[in-house]
């Protein structure tokens, strides 16, 4: 008989001897630390508020104790290094300062925040050093998981999700008519709304996959391999979800997987996946690194530093950090104070051309636009032998994140409006510039596949005398103007026409534009001050 080998007790985790360099350090470091949230206050507010309020994000309130559990977990090795202060980051951070205040000039939720997070991610190494901050690296990282972005994804989700589901259908042998994010089989209708993007779902994969990668991997394609399965996985698993969704409605004549069932179906098939995708993942991890030691030389230099050290390195690295954070801060607080003005006299023409002002006419099903908090609305209606049109103008002053220009706040029609399905034509080009369209349609149904009415609406931006239709190109003339002392006013332009025919609507919309581009620009230097 051979005697078998019985494990004995788990060795305990050694105490860390942390220096007096390390003892004199944290301080200023956490001093640091709030100094910058406090400055920046309504930045990390406004970040939270979104945490607090969208399902998608909630997640976020999870990143800062893991990222101080990770960094606890590097308390060996950190405590072998020497806290110095790095001040060539004070470049880094001053870059993370203009792009905070670039951000705040055209209020962008996503750069600001972005923008703080890198603030506190560079103030460690620049009051502990370089050195110090390369142990606990993918911690403050992970910081950036608390920035509230992705939901500019869900169109793109949206639309790869109703590609597979109905592709999927029409191989499974179910005839399909789709118009759009809607489309319609013999047992009813069905709409890929924003709960169907899968974003979240992507969202909370990623962060939880690449904390999964760094605790389980140390090779680091290892590492980013999984991270890029964490990618995958649930883009492809949310075309499954959505596709035995229709499925199970369909097969069981809508008595199940249908109202708020096809939510739960949908949670729980995606954390079967991800419990899967975990399980082979763990196939292949990586024993930890063993913890590190402190040879005599190391311990020697380590005490060699302390017994010189004084408060002073870091005294100024704080003070260089609360500096630098407070610049852009009080540039932005006495911009926002230059601006405050009287609210714009908005006052559209009574006659374009041809085309003589009326009372506009109502949309059908009574649709109309939706403006988030403009400083001046006005909506007139205009007509010629072509026949009617209707112009919005919502002009915008003194913004701030409450009312800005650009913002997802302004809407055509909801991704999870049942009454109309939207679709995106081609650019509407006029001598004047360029007008981005979308084509309004009621939802199909099995007993009218064809519809009578469309909505076909021309949008663009005006920001300091040029129009545009890009999003990034009316932020970019946004803080030109600013910064050119020209101000930061700025208008939604929109004009909509009502026709039984796409093509006879766009008609309309072409020679209406030709003549009130000029005068519509006219109109909105006047109102500007800009002649």
């Amino acid at each position: 008989m051979s005697a078998e080998a019985t494990p004995g007790p788990r060795a305990a985790v050694p105490a860390v001897a942390w220096s007096p360099a390390w003892r004199r350090a944290v301080p200023w470091l956490v001093a640091a630390l709030v100094g910058v949230l406090l400055l920046y206050r309504e930045t990390a507010t406004l970040m939270v508020g979104v945490w607090r309020n969208s399902e998608t994000y909630a997640h976020a309130f999870l990143v800062p104790p893991i990222s101080a559990w990770l960094v606890w977990r590097q308390r060996h090795a950190l405590a072998l290094t020497v806290p110095q202060p790095s001040w060539w980051v004070l470049l880094p951070m001053a870059g993370a300062l203009l792009a905070w205040l670039a951000g705040d000039l055209v209020s962008v939720n996503s750069v600001t925040q972005f923008a703080l997070v890198a603030m506190l991610v560079l103030t460690v190494p620049l009051v502990i050093g370089w050195a110090s901050a390369r142990t606990i690296l993918f911690p403050l990282g992970f910081l950036f998981f608390m920035v509230p972005v992705g939901e500019f994804l869900l169109p793109l989700l949206m639309e790869w999700t109703a590609d597979f589901t109905v592709g999927a259908l029409m191989l499974t042998g179910i005839p399909v008519y789709r118009e759009g994010q809607q489309f319609v089989i013999p047992s009813g209708n069905w709409s890929v709304v924003e709960a169907c993007s899968g974003v979240r779902y992507l969202i909370a994969s990623l962060m939880v996959g690449t904390l999964f990668a760094y605790l389980n991997y140390r090779a680091m394609w290892r590492r980013w391999v999984f991270v890029g399965v964490s990618i995958i996985v649930p883009i492809v698993a949310n075309w499954l979800r959505a596709y035995m969704i229709v499925m199970l409605g369909h097969l069981s004549n809508n008595r199940i997987a249908v109202g708020v069932d096809h939510l739960v179906y949908g949670w729980v098939f995606f954390g079967i996946v991800i419990m899967l995708m975990f399980w082979i993942g763990a196939r292949w991890a990586e024993p930890d690194a063993p913890l590190p030691v402190a040879g005599p030389a190391d311990g020697a230099g380590i005490a060699g530093v302390a017994a010189g050290w004084r408060h002073a390195p870091q005294a100024a690295a704080l003070v260089g950090v609360l500096l630098l954070s407070a610049a852009p801060g009080a540039v932005a607080w006495l911009e926002r104070d230059a601006r405050a003005s009287s609210l714009p006299q908005l006052a559209l023409p009574g006659a374009i051309g041809t085309w003589q002002a009326q009372e506009p006419a109502k949309a059908p099903q009574d649709w109309a636009p939706t403006f988030h908090n403009p400083r001046a609305l006005a909506v007139r209606g205009y007509r010629d032998a072509y026949g009617d049109v209707v112009l919005h103008v919502a002009y915008f002053r003194a913004q701030d994140y409450g009312s800005k220009l650009v913002s997802s706040m302004h809407q055509i029609t909801t991704a999870d409006d049942a009454t109309w399905n939207r679709s995106n034509p081609p650019p509407l080009q006029v001598a004047g510039g360029t007008w981005r369209i979308a084509l309004l349609q009621g939802s199909p149904t099995l007993s009218s596949i064809s519809r009578t009415k469309k909505i076909l609406v021309a949008r663009a931006y005006w920001v300091d005398g040029r129009f545009t239709t890009s999003d990034i190109d009316a932020k970019r003339l946004n803080a030109v103007s600013r910064l050119r002392g020209h101000g930061d006013d700025g208008a939604i332009v929109m004009v909509h026409a009502v026709a039984d025919d796409e093509a006879e609507a766009q008609q309309r919309l072409i020679a209406y534009l030709q003549q009130a581009q000029p005068a519509i620009d006219a109109m909105l230097r006047g109102v500007s001050g800009r002649h």
